[in-house]
């Protein structure tokens, strides 16, 4: 069989397939990112195991083609108003987690016996979270727009950046050593030296401006009129640009990331996105099927006591320090342990950093293994804690209570001192904040509550009363002033993005009517009729529907402004119902 694989490169990658596929299998149903399985297959068919692959310049080849369409879709993230979009509490938050992570991982590393430059590496390498998992994993629990999961997606962002910074350190690095070598040897490709280096990454960064500026939103333009074309196109350019950077004594990464930043501004960086991101899933399963076969089970056995520290920093330490940032910046801890724990392992980003390392002969394959090894840990355990988001939050939310509970009391009471309100609206969201600002415009006093600190601060520069806190706290519940209340409205919609699955607003229900609360009681939901009658049988006074209510209000303006009747094509049942 062996000999069979050796002797064609078309079967050793048809039997990695194969158990790629197969090891993918076995990861859903763990439960596990992909990224897990490839590397693991990676082992696998490497020499210390079953030894299938034979020719590993080919695999290289497609997983430097791989890389190249990761940093061009990175690229496409980088317009020039990326900055400007960022909220400053994510800028705040990214660069802050990232300079703290990167310093205590550095003071860890150290401390374990590494040196200096080992140590850097390593320090990097645990600051990187990896947005495809994160976003995969918040997409499938329909939590992007949550206010953890919006924080979480900011920090992401800046690693972004910061990683390309070190990339481009990197690349810097790798063209000095190359000028050096081409001034020790009397040339070389396109070199010529240092400044001969500086000048062609300057030459290029020229022709990507004037590309940028003049060509790229014309030519996407036609080629976009076909799919098929807007896809090679894409690859194609990817690999120019990374081939035309290499050439010119500068990296393939780089190139890549160059190429993805020429088209970042045009119209059309979304479609390319959603074209390459299949593409790039499949190529990059053989950097991680090419990463695992260079590792050794006996090399991974020595690693596993500094595995397991740098493991317990990424998964506990990390998150403990981003929690203390946002609580930092006025965030309930909540809010903050929830992003916190999303951001709790390493990225594909650390991976390819630390082999881009070890390609410059900067890092070895035994730092190259450990790294690897903190990554299948804290991914694969992460992994669970994002799945199971919810529980894990439960378990140390009592421990969590004590340190802003007394906060949040006092600013109530304070509120109940100054002034009485006859409705509380909880939720200053888009759909609550409608509501509150159309009642508030129709003379009710109104007091919001919410526990995004952000838009706090926007309702009270706005002239309107808001406090900070928890509808899930009983005893802060209790502590607002319902006395005088006649409605109390909750826009906060119960399914399953809430923190508490399918609680928050039976929570709050229950809160208010263990408090005395006399008035009404308004809900949202977003779900099914089922979830409408549960929440009226818990004792909903009103329950609100808006994406329905929204639907009714349509066809109601439709019809005012002559909407024929069709009675044709009403069903039996439908008519009885319209004759009631």
């Amino acid at each position: 069989m062996l000999d069979l694989l050796s002797a064609s490169i078309f079967y050793q990658v048809a039997a990695l397939l194969v158990l790629a596929g197969l090891m993918g299998l076995l990861g859903v149903w763990l439960r596990q990112p992909l990224i897990v399985s490839f590397i693991a297959v990676g082992i696998l068919a490497g020499p210390s195991a079953l030894g299938l692959v034979h020719e590993a310049d080919h695999i290289e080849l497609l997983a430097e083609l791989g890389i190249a369409v990761l940093l061009f879709l990175v690229g496409l993230k980088l317009d020039l108003n990326l900055i400007r979009s960022l909220g400053p509490v994510a800028a705040v938050a990214g660069l802050a987690q990232v300079a703290l992570t990167g310093g205590i991982g550095f003071a860890i590393a150290y401390g374990l016996g590494f040196d200096v430059s080992d140590s850097l590496f390593l320090a990097v390498a645990l600051t990187f979270s990896s947005t495809i998992i994160i976003v995969k994993l918040l997409s499938d629990k329909r939590a992007i727009d949550s206010l953890y999961g919006r924080l979480a997606l900011g920090v992401l962002i800046i690693q972004d950046l910061v990683v390309v910074l070190a990339m481009i350190v990197l690349s810097a690095h790798a063209a000095g050593q190359g000028a050096a070598l081409d001034a020790g040897h009397g040339g070389g490709h396109g070199g010529g030296g240092l400044m001969q280096v500086a000048l062609n990454g300057v030459g290029l960064l020229v022709v990507i401006g004037l590309f940028m500026r003049y060509a790229a939103e014309p030519l996407m333009r036609q080629i976009a009129r076909s799919p098929e074309l807007l896809l090679c196109f894409s690859v194609a350019w990817a690999a120019l640009l990374a081939a035309g950077a290499d050439f010119l004594g500068l990296s393939k990464e780089m190139g890549g990331l160059l190429a993805g930043v020429s088209l970042a501004s045009t119209q059309y960086r979304e479609a390319v996105a959603a074209r390459l991101a299949p593409l790039r899933d499949f190529l990059l399963l053989f950097f991680f099927i090419g990463l695992g076969t260079q590792l050794e089970l006996g090399q991974l056995g020595a690693n596993l006591g500094a595995a397991a520290v740098l493991s317990v920093f990424v998964l506990i330490g990390k998150p403990v320090l981003v929690t203390l940032i946002t609580a930092a910046m006025g965030y309930r801890l909540r809010t903050g342990v929830l992003s916190a724990i999303i951001l709790g392992q390493i990225s594909e980003f650390s991976l390819i950093f630390m082999a881009m390392g070890a390609g410059l002969g900067l890092v070895s394959d035994a730092l190259l293994g450990l790294i690897t090894l903190v990554g299948l840990i804290t991914i694969a355990l992460s992994t669970y804690a994002i799945t199971y988001l919810q529980w894990v939050y439960l378990r140390i939310e009592p421990l969590l209570r004590r340190f802003e509970r007394d906060k949040a009391l006092a600013e109530v009471q304070a509120i109940e001192a100054e002034e009485q309100f006859d409705m509380v609206v909880i939720g200053l969201g888009r759909f609550g904040g409608t509501v509150a600002q159309r009642l508030a415009a129709k003379g009710h006093r109104i007091l919001g509550v919410d526990f995004n600190p952000a838009a706090v601060r926007r309702w009270r520069r706005e002239g309107l009363r808001a406090v900070y806190g928890d509808a899930t706290d009983a005893d802060f519940v209790a502590h607002l002033p319902l006395e005088n209340i006649h409605w109390i409205v909750s826009a906060v919609p119960d399914h399953e993005t809430t923190v508490i699955k399918h609680d928050f607003n039976s929570s709050l229900i229950d809160s208010l009517k263990s408090a005395g609360f006399k008035g009404k009681i308004a809900v949202t939901c977003h779900g099914g009729d089922a979830d409408w009658q549960r929440i009226k049988q818990k004792g909903a006074d009103l329950v609100l529907m808006p994406f329905q209510d929204a639907a009714d209000r349509t066809v109601e303006l439709l019809e005012e402004r002559g909407l024929p009747w069709r009675l044709d094509v009403i069903e039996p049942d439908d008519q009885r119902e319209f004759a009631v």
